[in-house]
């Protein structure tokens, strides 16, 4: 008998078809109020799961006493309580690496919009207001040149790097939990303090995964330390940075604008007051959102799956302490 898996979240025909070869599947497209208690009752007999976002919790375990394996389909795993799934014996996989450039075009996209205002033009020329030449009211700032200030340089962080020093000749300024020598070497990276980046860089873009150590890891005295020209970008969690702080510092124009991938809460309120900030570039959380990407990221997480239960080491397991 196949071993019993469960695919809660919608993923490629070649994807299904890959983990049906091996495994027996219960698929979700997605869960919510209706197939979630449905997905409870499956659980009770799976060995695997796969998808991303789910809470994988002590609860959770507690409802799936035959688990041997969590696959995450995405790079980041703050989802998964790993103290608890070592305690179940469960082991856990993603999906690091494949996303790192399509990341990346996403968090210049966010520099490049928000430094020349390209959402907001975009809505004045759509809505007839341009009537005449552009009026310095409307100018943006430059991107080439500037210096920009990395918070996690790990494998997208690099991503971004490559962009700005090789396209658009920008200063690389990075804070890390330890030395990138490559980035160093590559880009002319310069490693300093968390402060001392906040002091110098032009843009600051977040990138590092949320952790107990990083949570609201940018808050009201960070945001102080930022230049009033300063541009903020985050492409890591919601919780990394304090929210209000940094409401505070665009109403009050400590910070000149934010390019936004990520939100405390997902999707946002919809009345949240940083949709009606006009220096605030607002995205879905669409980091790895391309189709080729998301596909590759899928595929990735069946071959963990696959490999996790026929008793092999999965290609990206994650260290469970």
């Amino acid at each position: 008998m196949k071993p019993k898996v469960i695919v809660y979240k919608k993923v490629d025909k070649n994807v299904l078809d890959f983990i049906q070869d091996t495994l027996d599947v219960t698929y979700f497209e997605k869960l919510d109020s209706q197939t979630y208690p449905v997905f409870l009752e499956e659980l009770k007999d799976a060995q695997g799961i796969l998808g991303s976002r789910l809470k994988v919790n002590q609860e959770l375990l507690g409802q799936a006493p035959n688990l041997k394996i969590v696959c995450n389909t995405s790079v980041g795993y703050d989802n998964l309580d790993l103290p608890a799934l070592a305690e179940h014996g469960v082991i856990a996989t993603n999906t690091p690496d494949i996303l790192n450039d399509t990341v990346a075009d996403t968090i210049f996209g966010l520099i490049l919009s928000t430094a020349r205002r390209i959402p907001e033009l975009d809505q004045w020329v759509k809505t007839g207001q341009w009537k005449s030449t552009l009026e310095e009211k409307w100018f943006g700032v430059d991107v080439h040149h500037k210096v920009l200030g990395i918070i996690g340089m790990g494998r997208v962080g690099t991503a971004i790097a490559k962009r700005a020093y090789c396209g658009f000749d920008m200063e690389i300024l990075y804070h890390n939990r330890s030395r990138n020598e490559e980035v160093e070497q590559k880009y002319n990276a310069t490693y300093c303090t968390l402060d001392n980046l906040l002091k110098q860089s032009d843009f600051v873009c977040l990138m590092t995964p949320l952790t107990p150590q990083t949570e609201k890891l940018l808050g009201k005295r960070e945001f102080e330390l930022m230049k009033e020209t300063a541009i903020f970008i985050n492409g890591s969690r919601g919780k990394t940075v304090d929210e209000q702080a940094l409401l505070q510092a665009l109403k009050t124009r400590e910070i000149l604008g934010a390019g936004l991938d990520v939100f405390v809460q997902e999707p946002i309120e919809k009345d949240h007051p940083l949709l009606t900030m006009n220096n605030v570039v607002t995205l879905p959380h669409i980091g790895s959102a391309t189709y080729e990407t998301r596909f590759k990221m899928d595929m990735m997480g069946a071959v963990n799956l696959v490999a996790g239960l026929q008793g092999e080491v999965p290609p990206n397991l994650i260290k469970v302490k």
